[in-house]
């Protein structure tokens, strides 16, 4: 019996260590790490007859700044087009190989942002970059982060994805292309992903 056992883990043993062996890509190391470069630009439009992204709550104003908080003791008061504190915004915005409204297509940025600063214009960001072209179509990249839009260059998380995308790690760098906070426009999006190849 003991050693029927023997050979049934024997077997079992290199019947793994083969399957392990012969799916693993070719010409690269099973548990090596390869680094990919997506560059794209992300529409968001707020206004016209065809809106991708919308403000589905609106939050409360911001609270005046307490006397002594800036150096000429004035409160500071919000910008008539500033968002407000606990707003939420969902978008579907085009992902494209360009910053042009007709440049080719490659997927879609979907998620929602909320407002989560009293003064300034921090979100917590919850995005899906979903490729429908290309050698990523069908895949996706979850990314999440704080965002400060008052910054040149906004940093995010990549904290997984689908498809090619199994496994991913990484960050986005975003920079406002053609952007302003009434109207939306054109961000431009750099994606730097560590995949685990298996």
């Amino acid at each position: 019996m003991a050693g029927s056992i023997s050979w049934v883990l024997l077997v079992s043993s290199a019947l793994l260590a083969a399957t392990a062996y012969i799916g693993r890509d070719a010409g690269h190391a099973a548990g090596s790490i390869a680094t990919t470069h997506l560059h794209f630009y992300m529409h968001d439009v707020y206004d016209g007859p065809f809106p991708t992204a919308a403000l589905v709550v609106t939050g409360r104003p911001p609270l005046s700044l307490p006397p002594n908080v800036n150096a000429t003791d004035e409160a500071t008061s919000p910008s008539p087009c500033s968002r407000r504190f606990g707003d939420i915004a969902v978008m579907n915005n085009a992902l494209t190989e360009g910053p042009e409204r007709g440049s080719a297509r490659v997927g879609t940025a979907q998620g929602f942002t909320v407002r989560v600063a009293e003064q300034g214009a921090v979100n917590d960001l919850s995005l899906y970059l979903v490729f429908q072209a290309g050698e990523y179509g069908g895949s996706s990249l979850s990314v999440k982060g704080r965002v400060d839009t008052d910054t040149g260059v906004r940093q995010s998380l990549v904290i997984g994805g689908t498809g090619r995308f199994r496994f991913a790690r990484g960050y986005a760098l975003r920079r406002s292309y053609d952007y302003d906070l009434a109207n939306g426009g054109v961000v431009e999006i750099d994606v730097y992903v560590q995949l685990l190849r298996v």
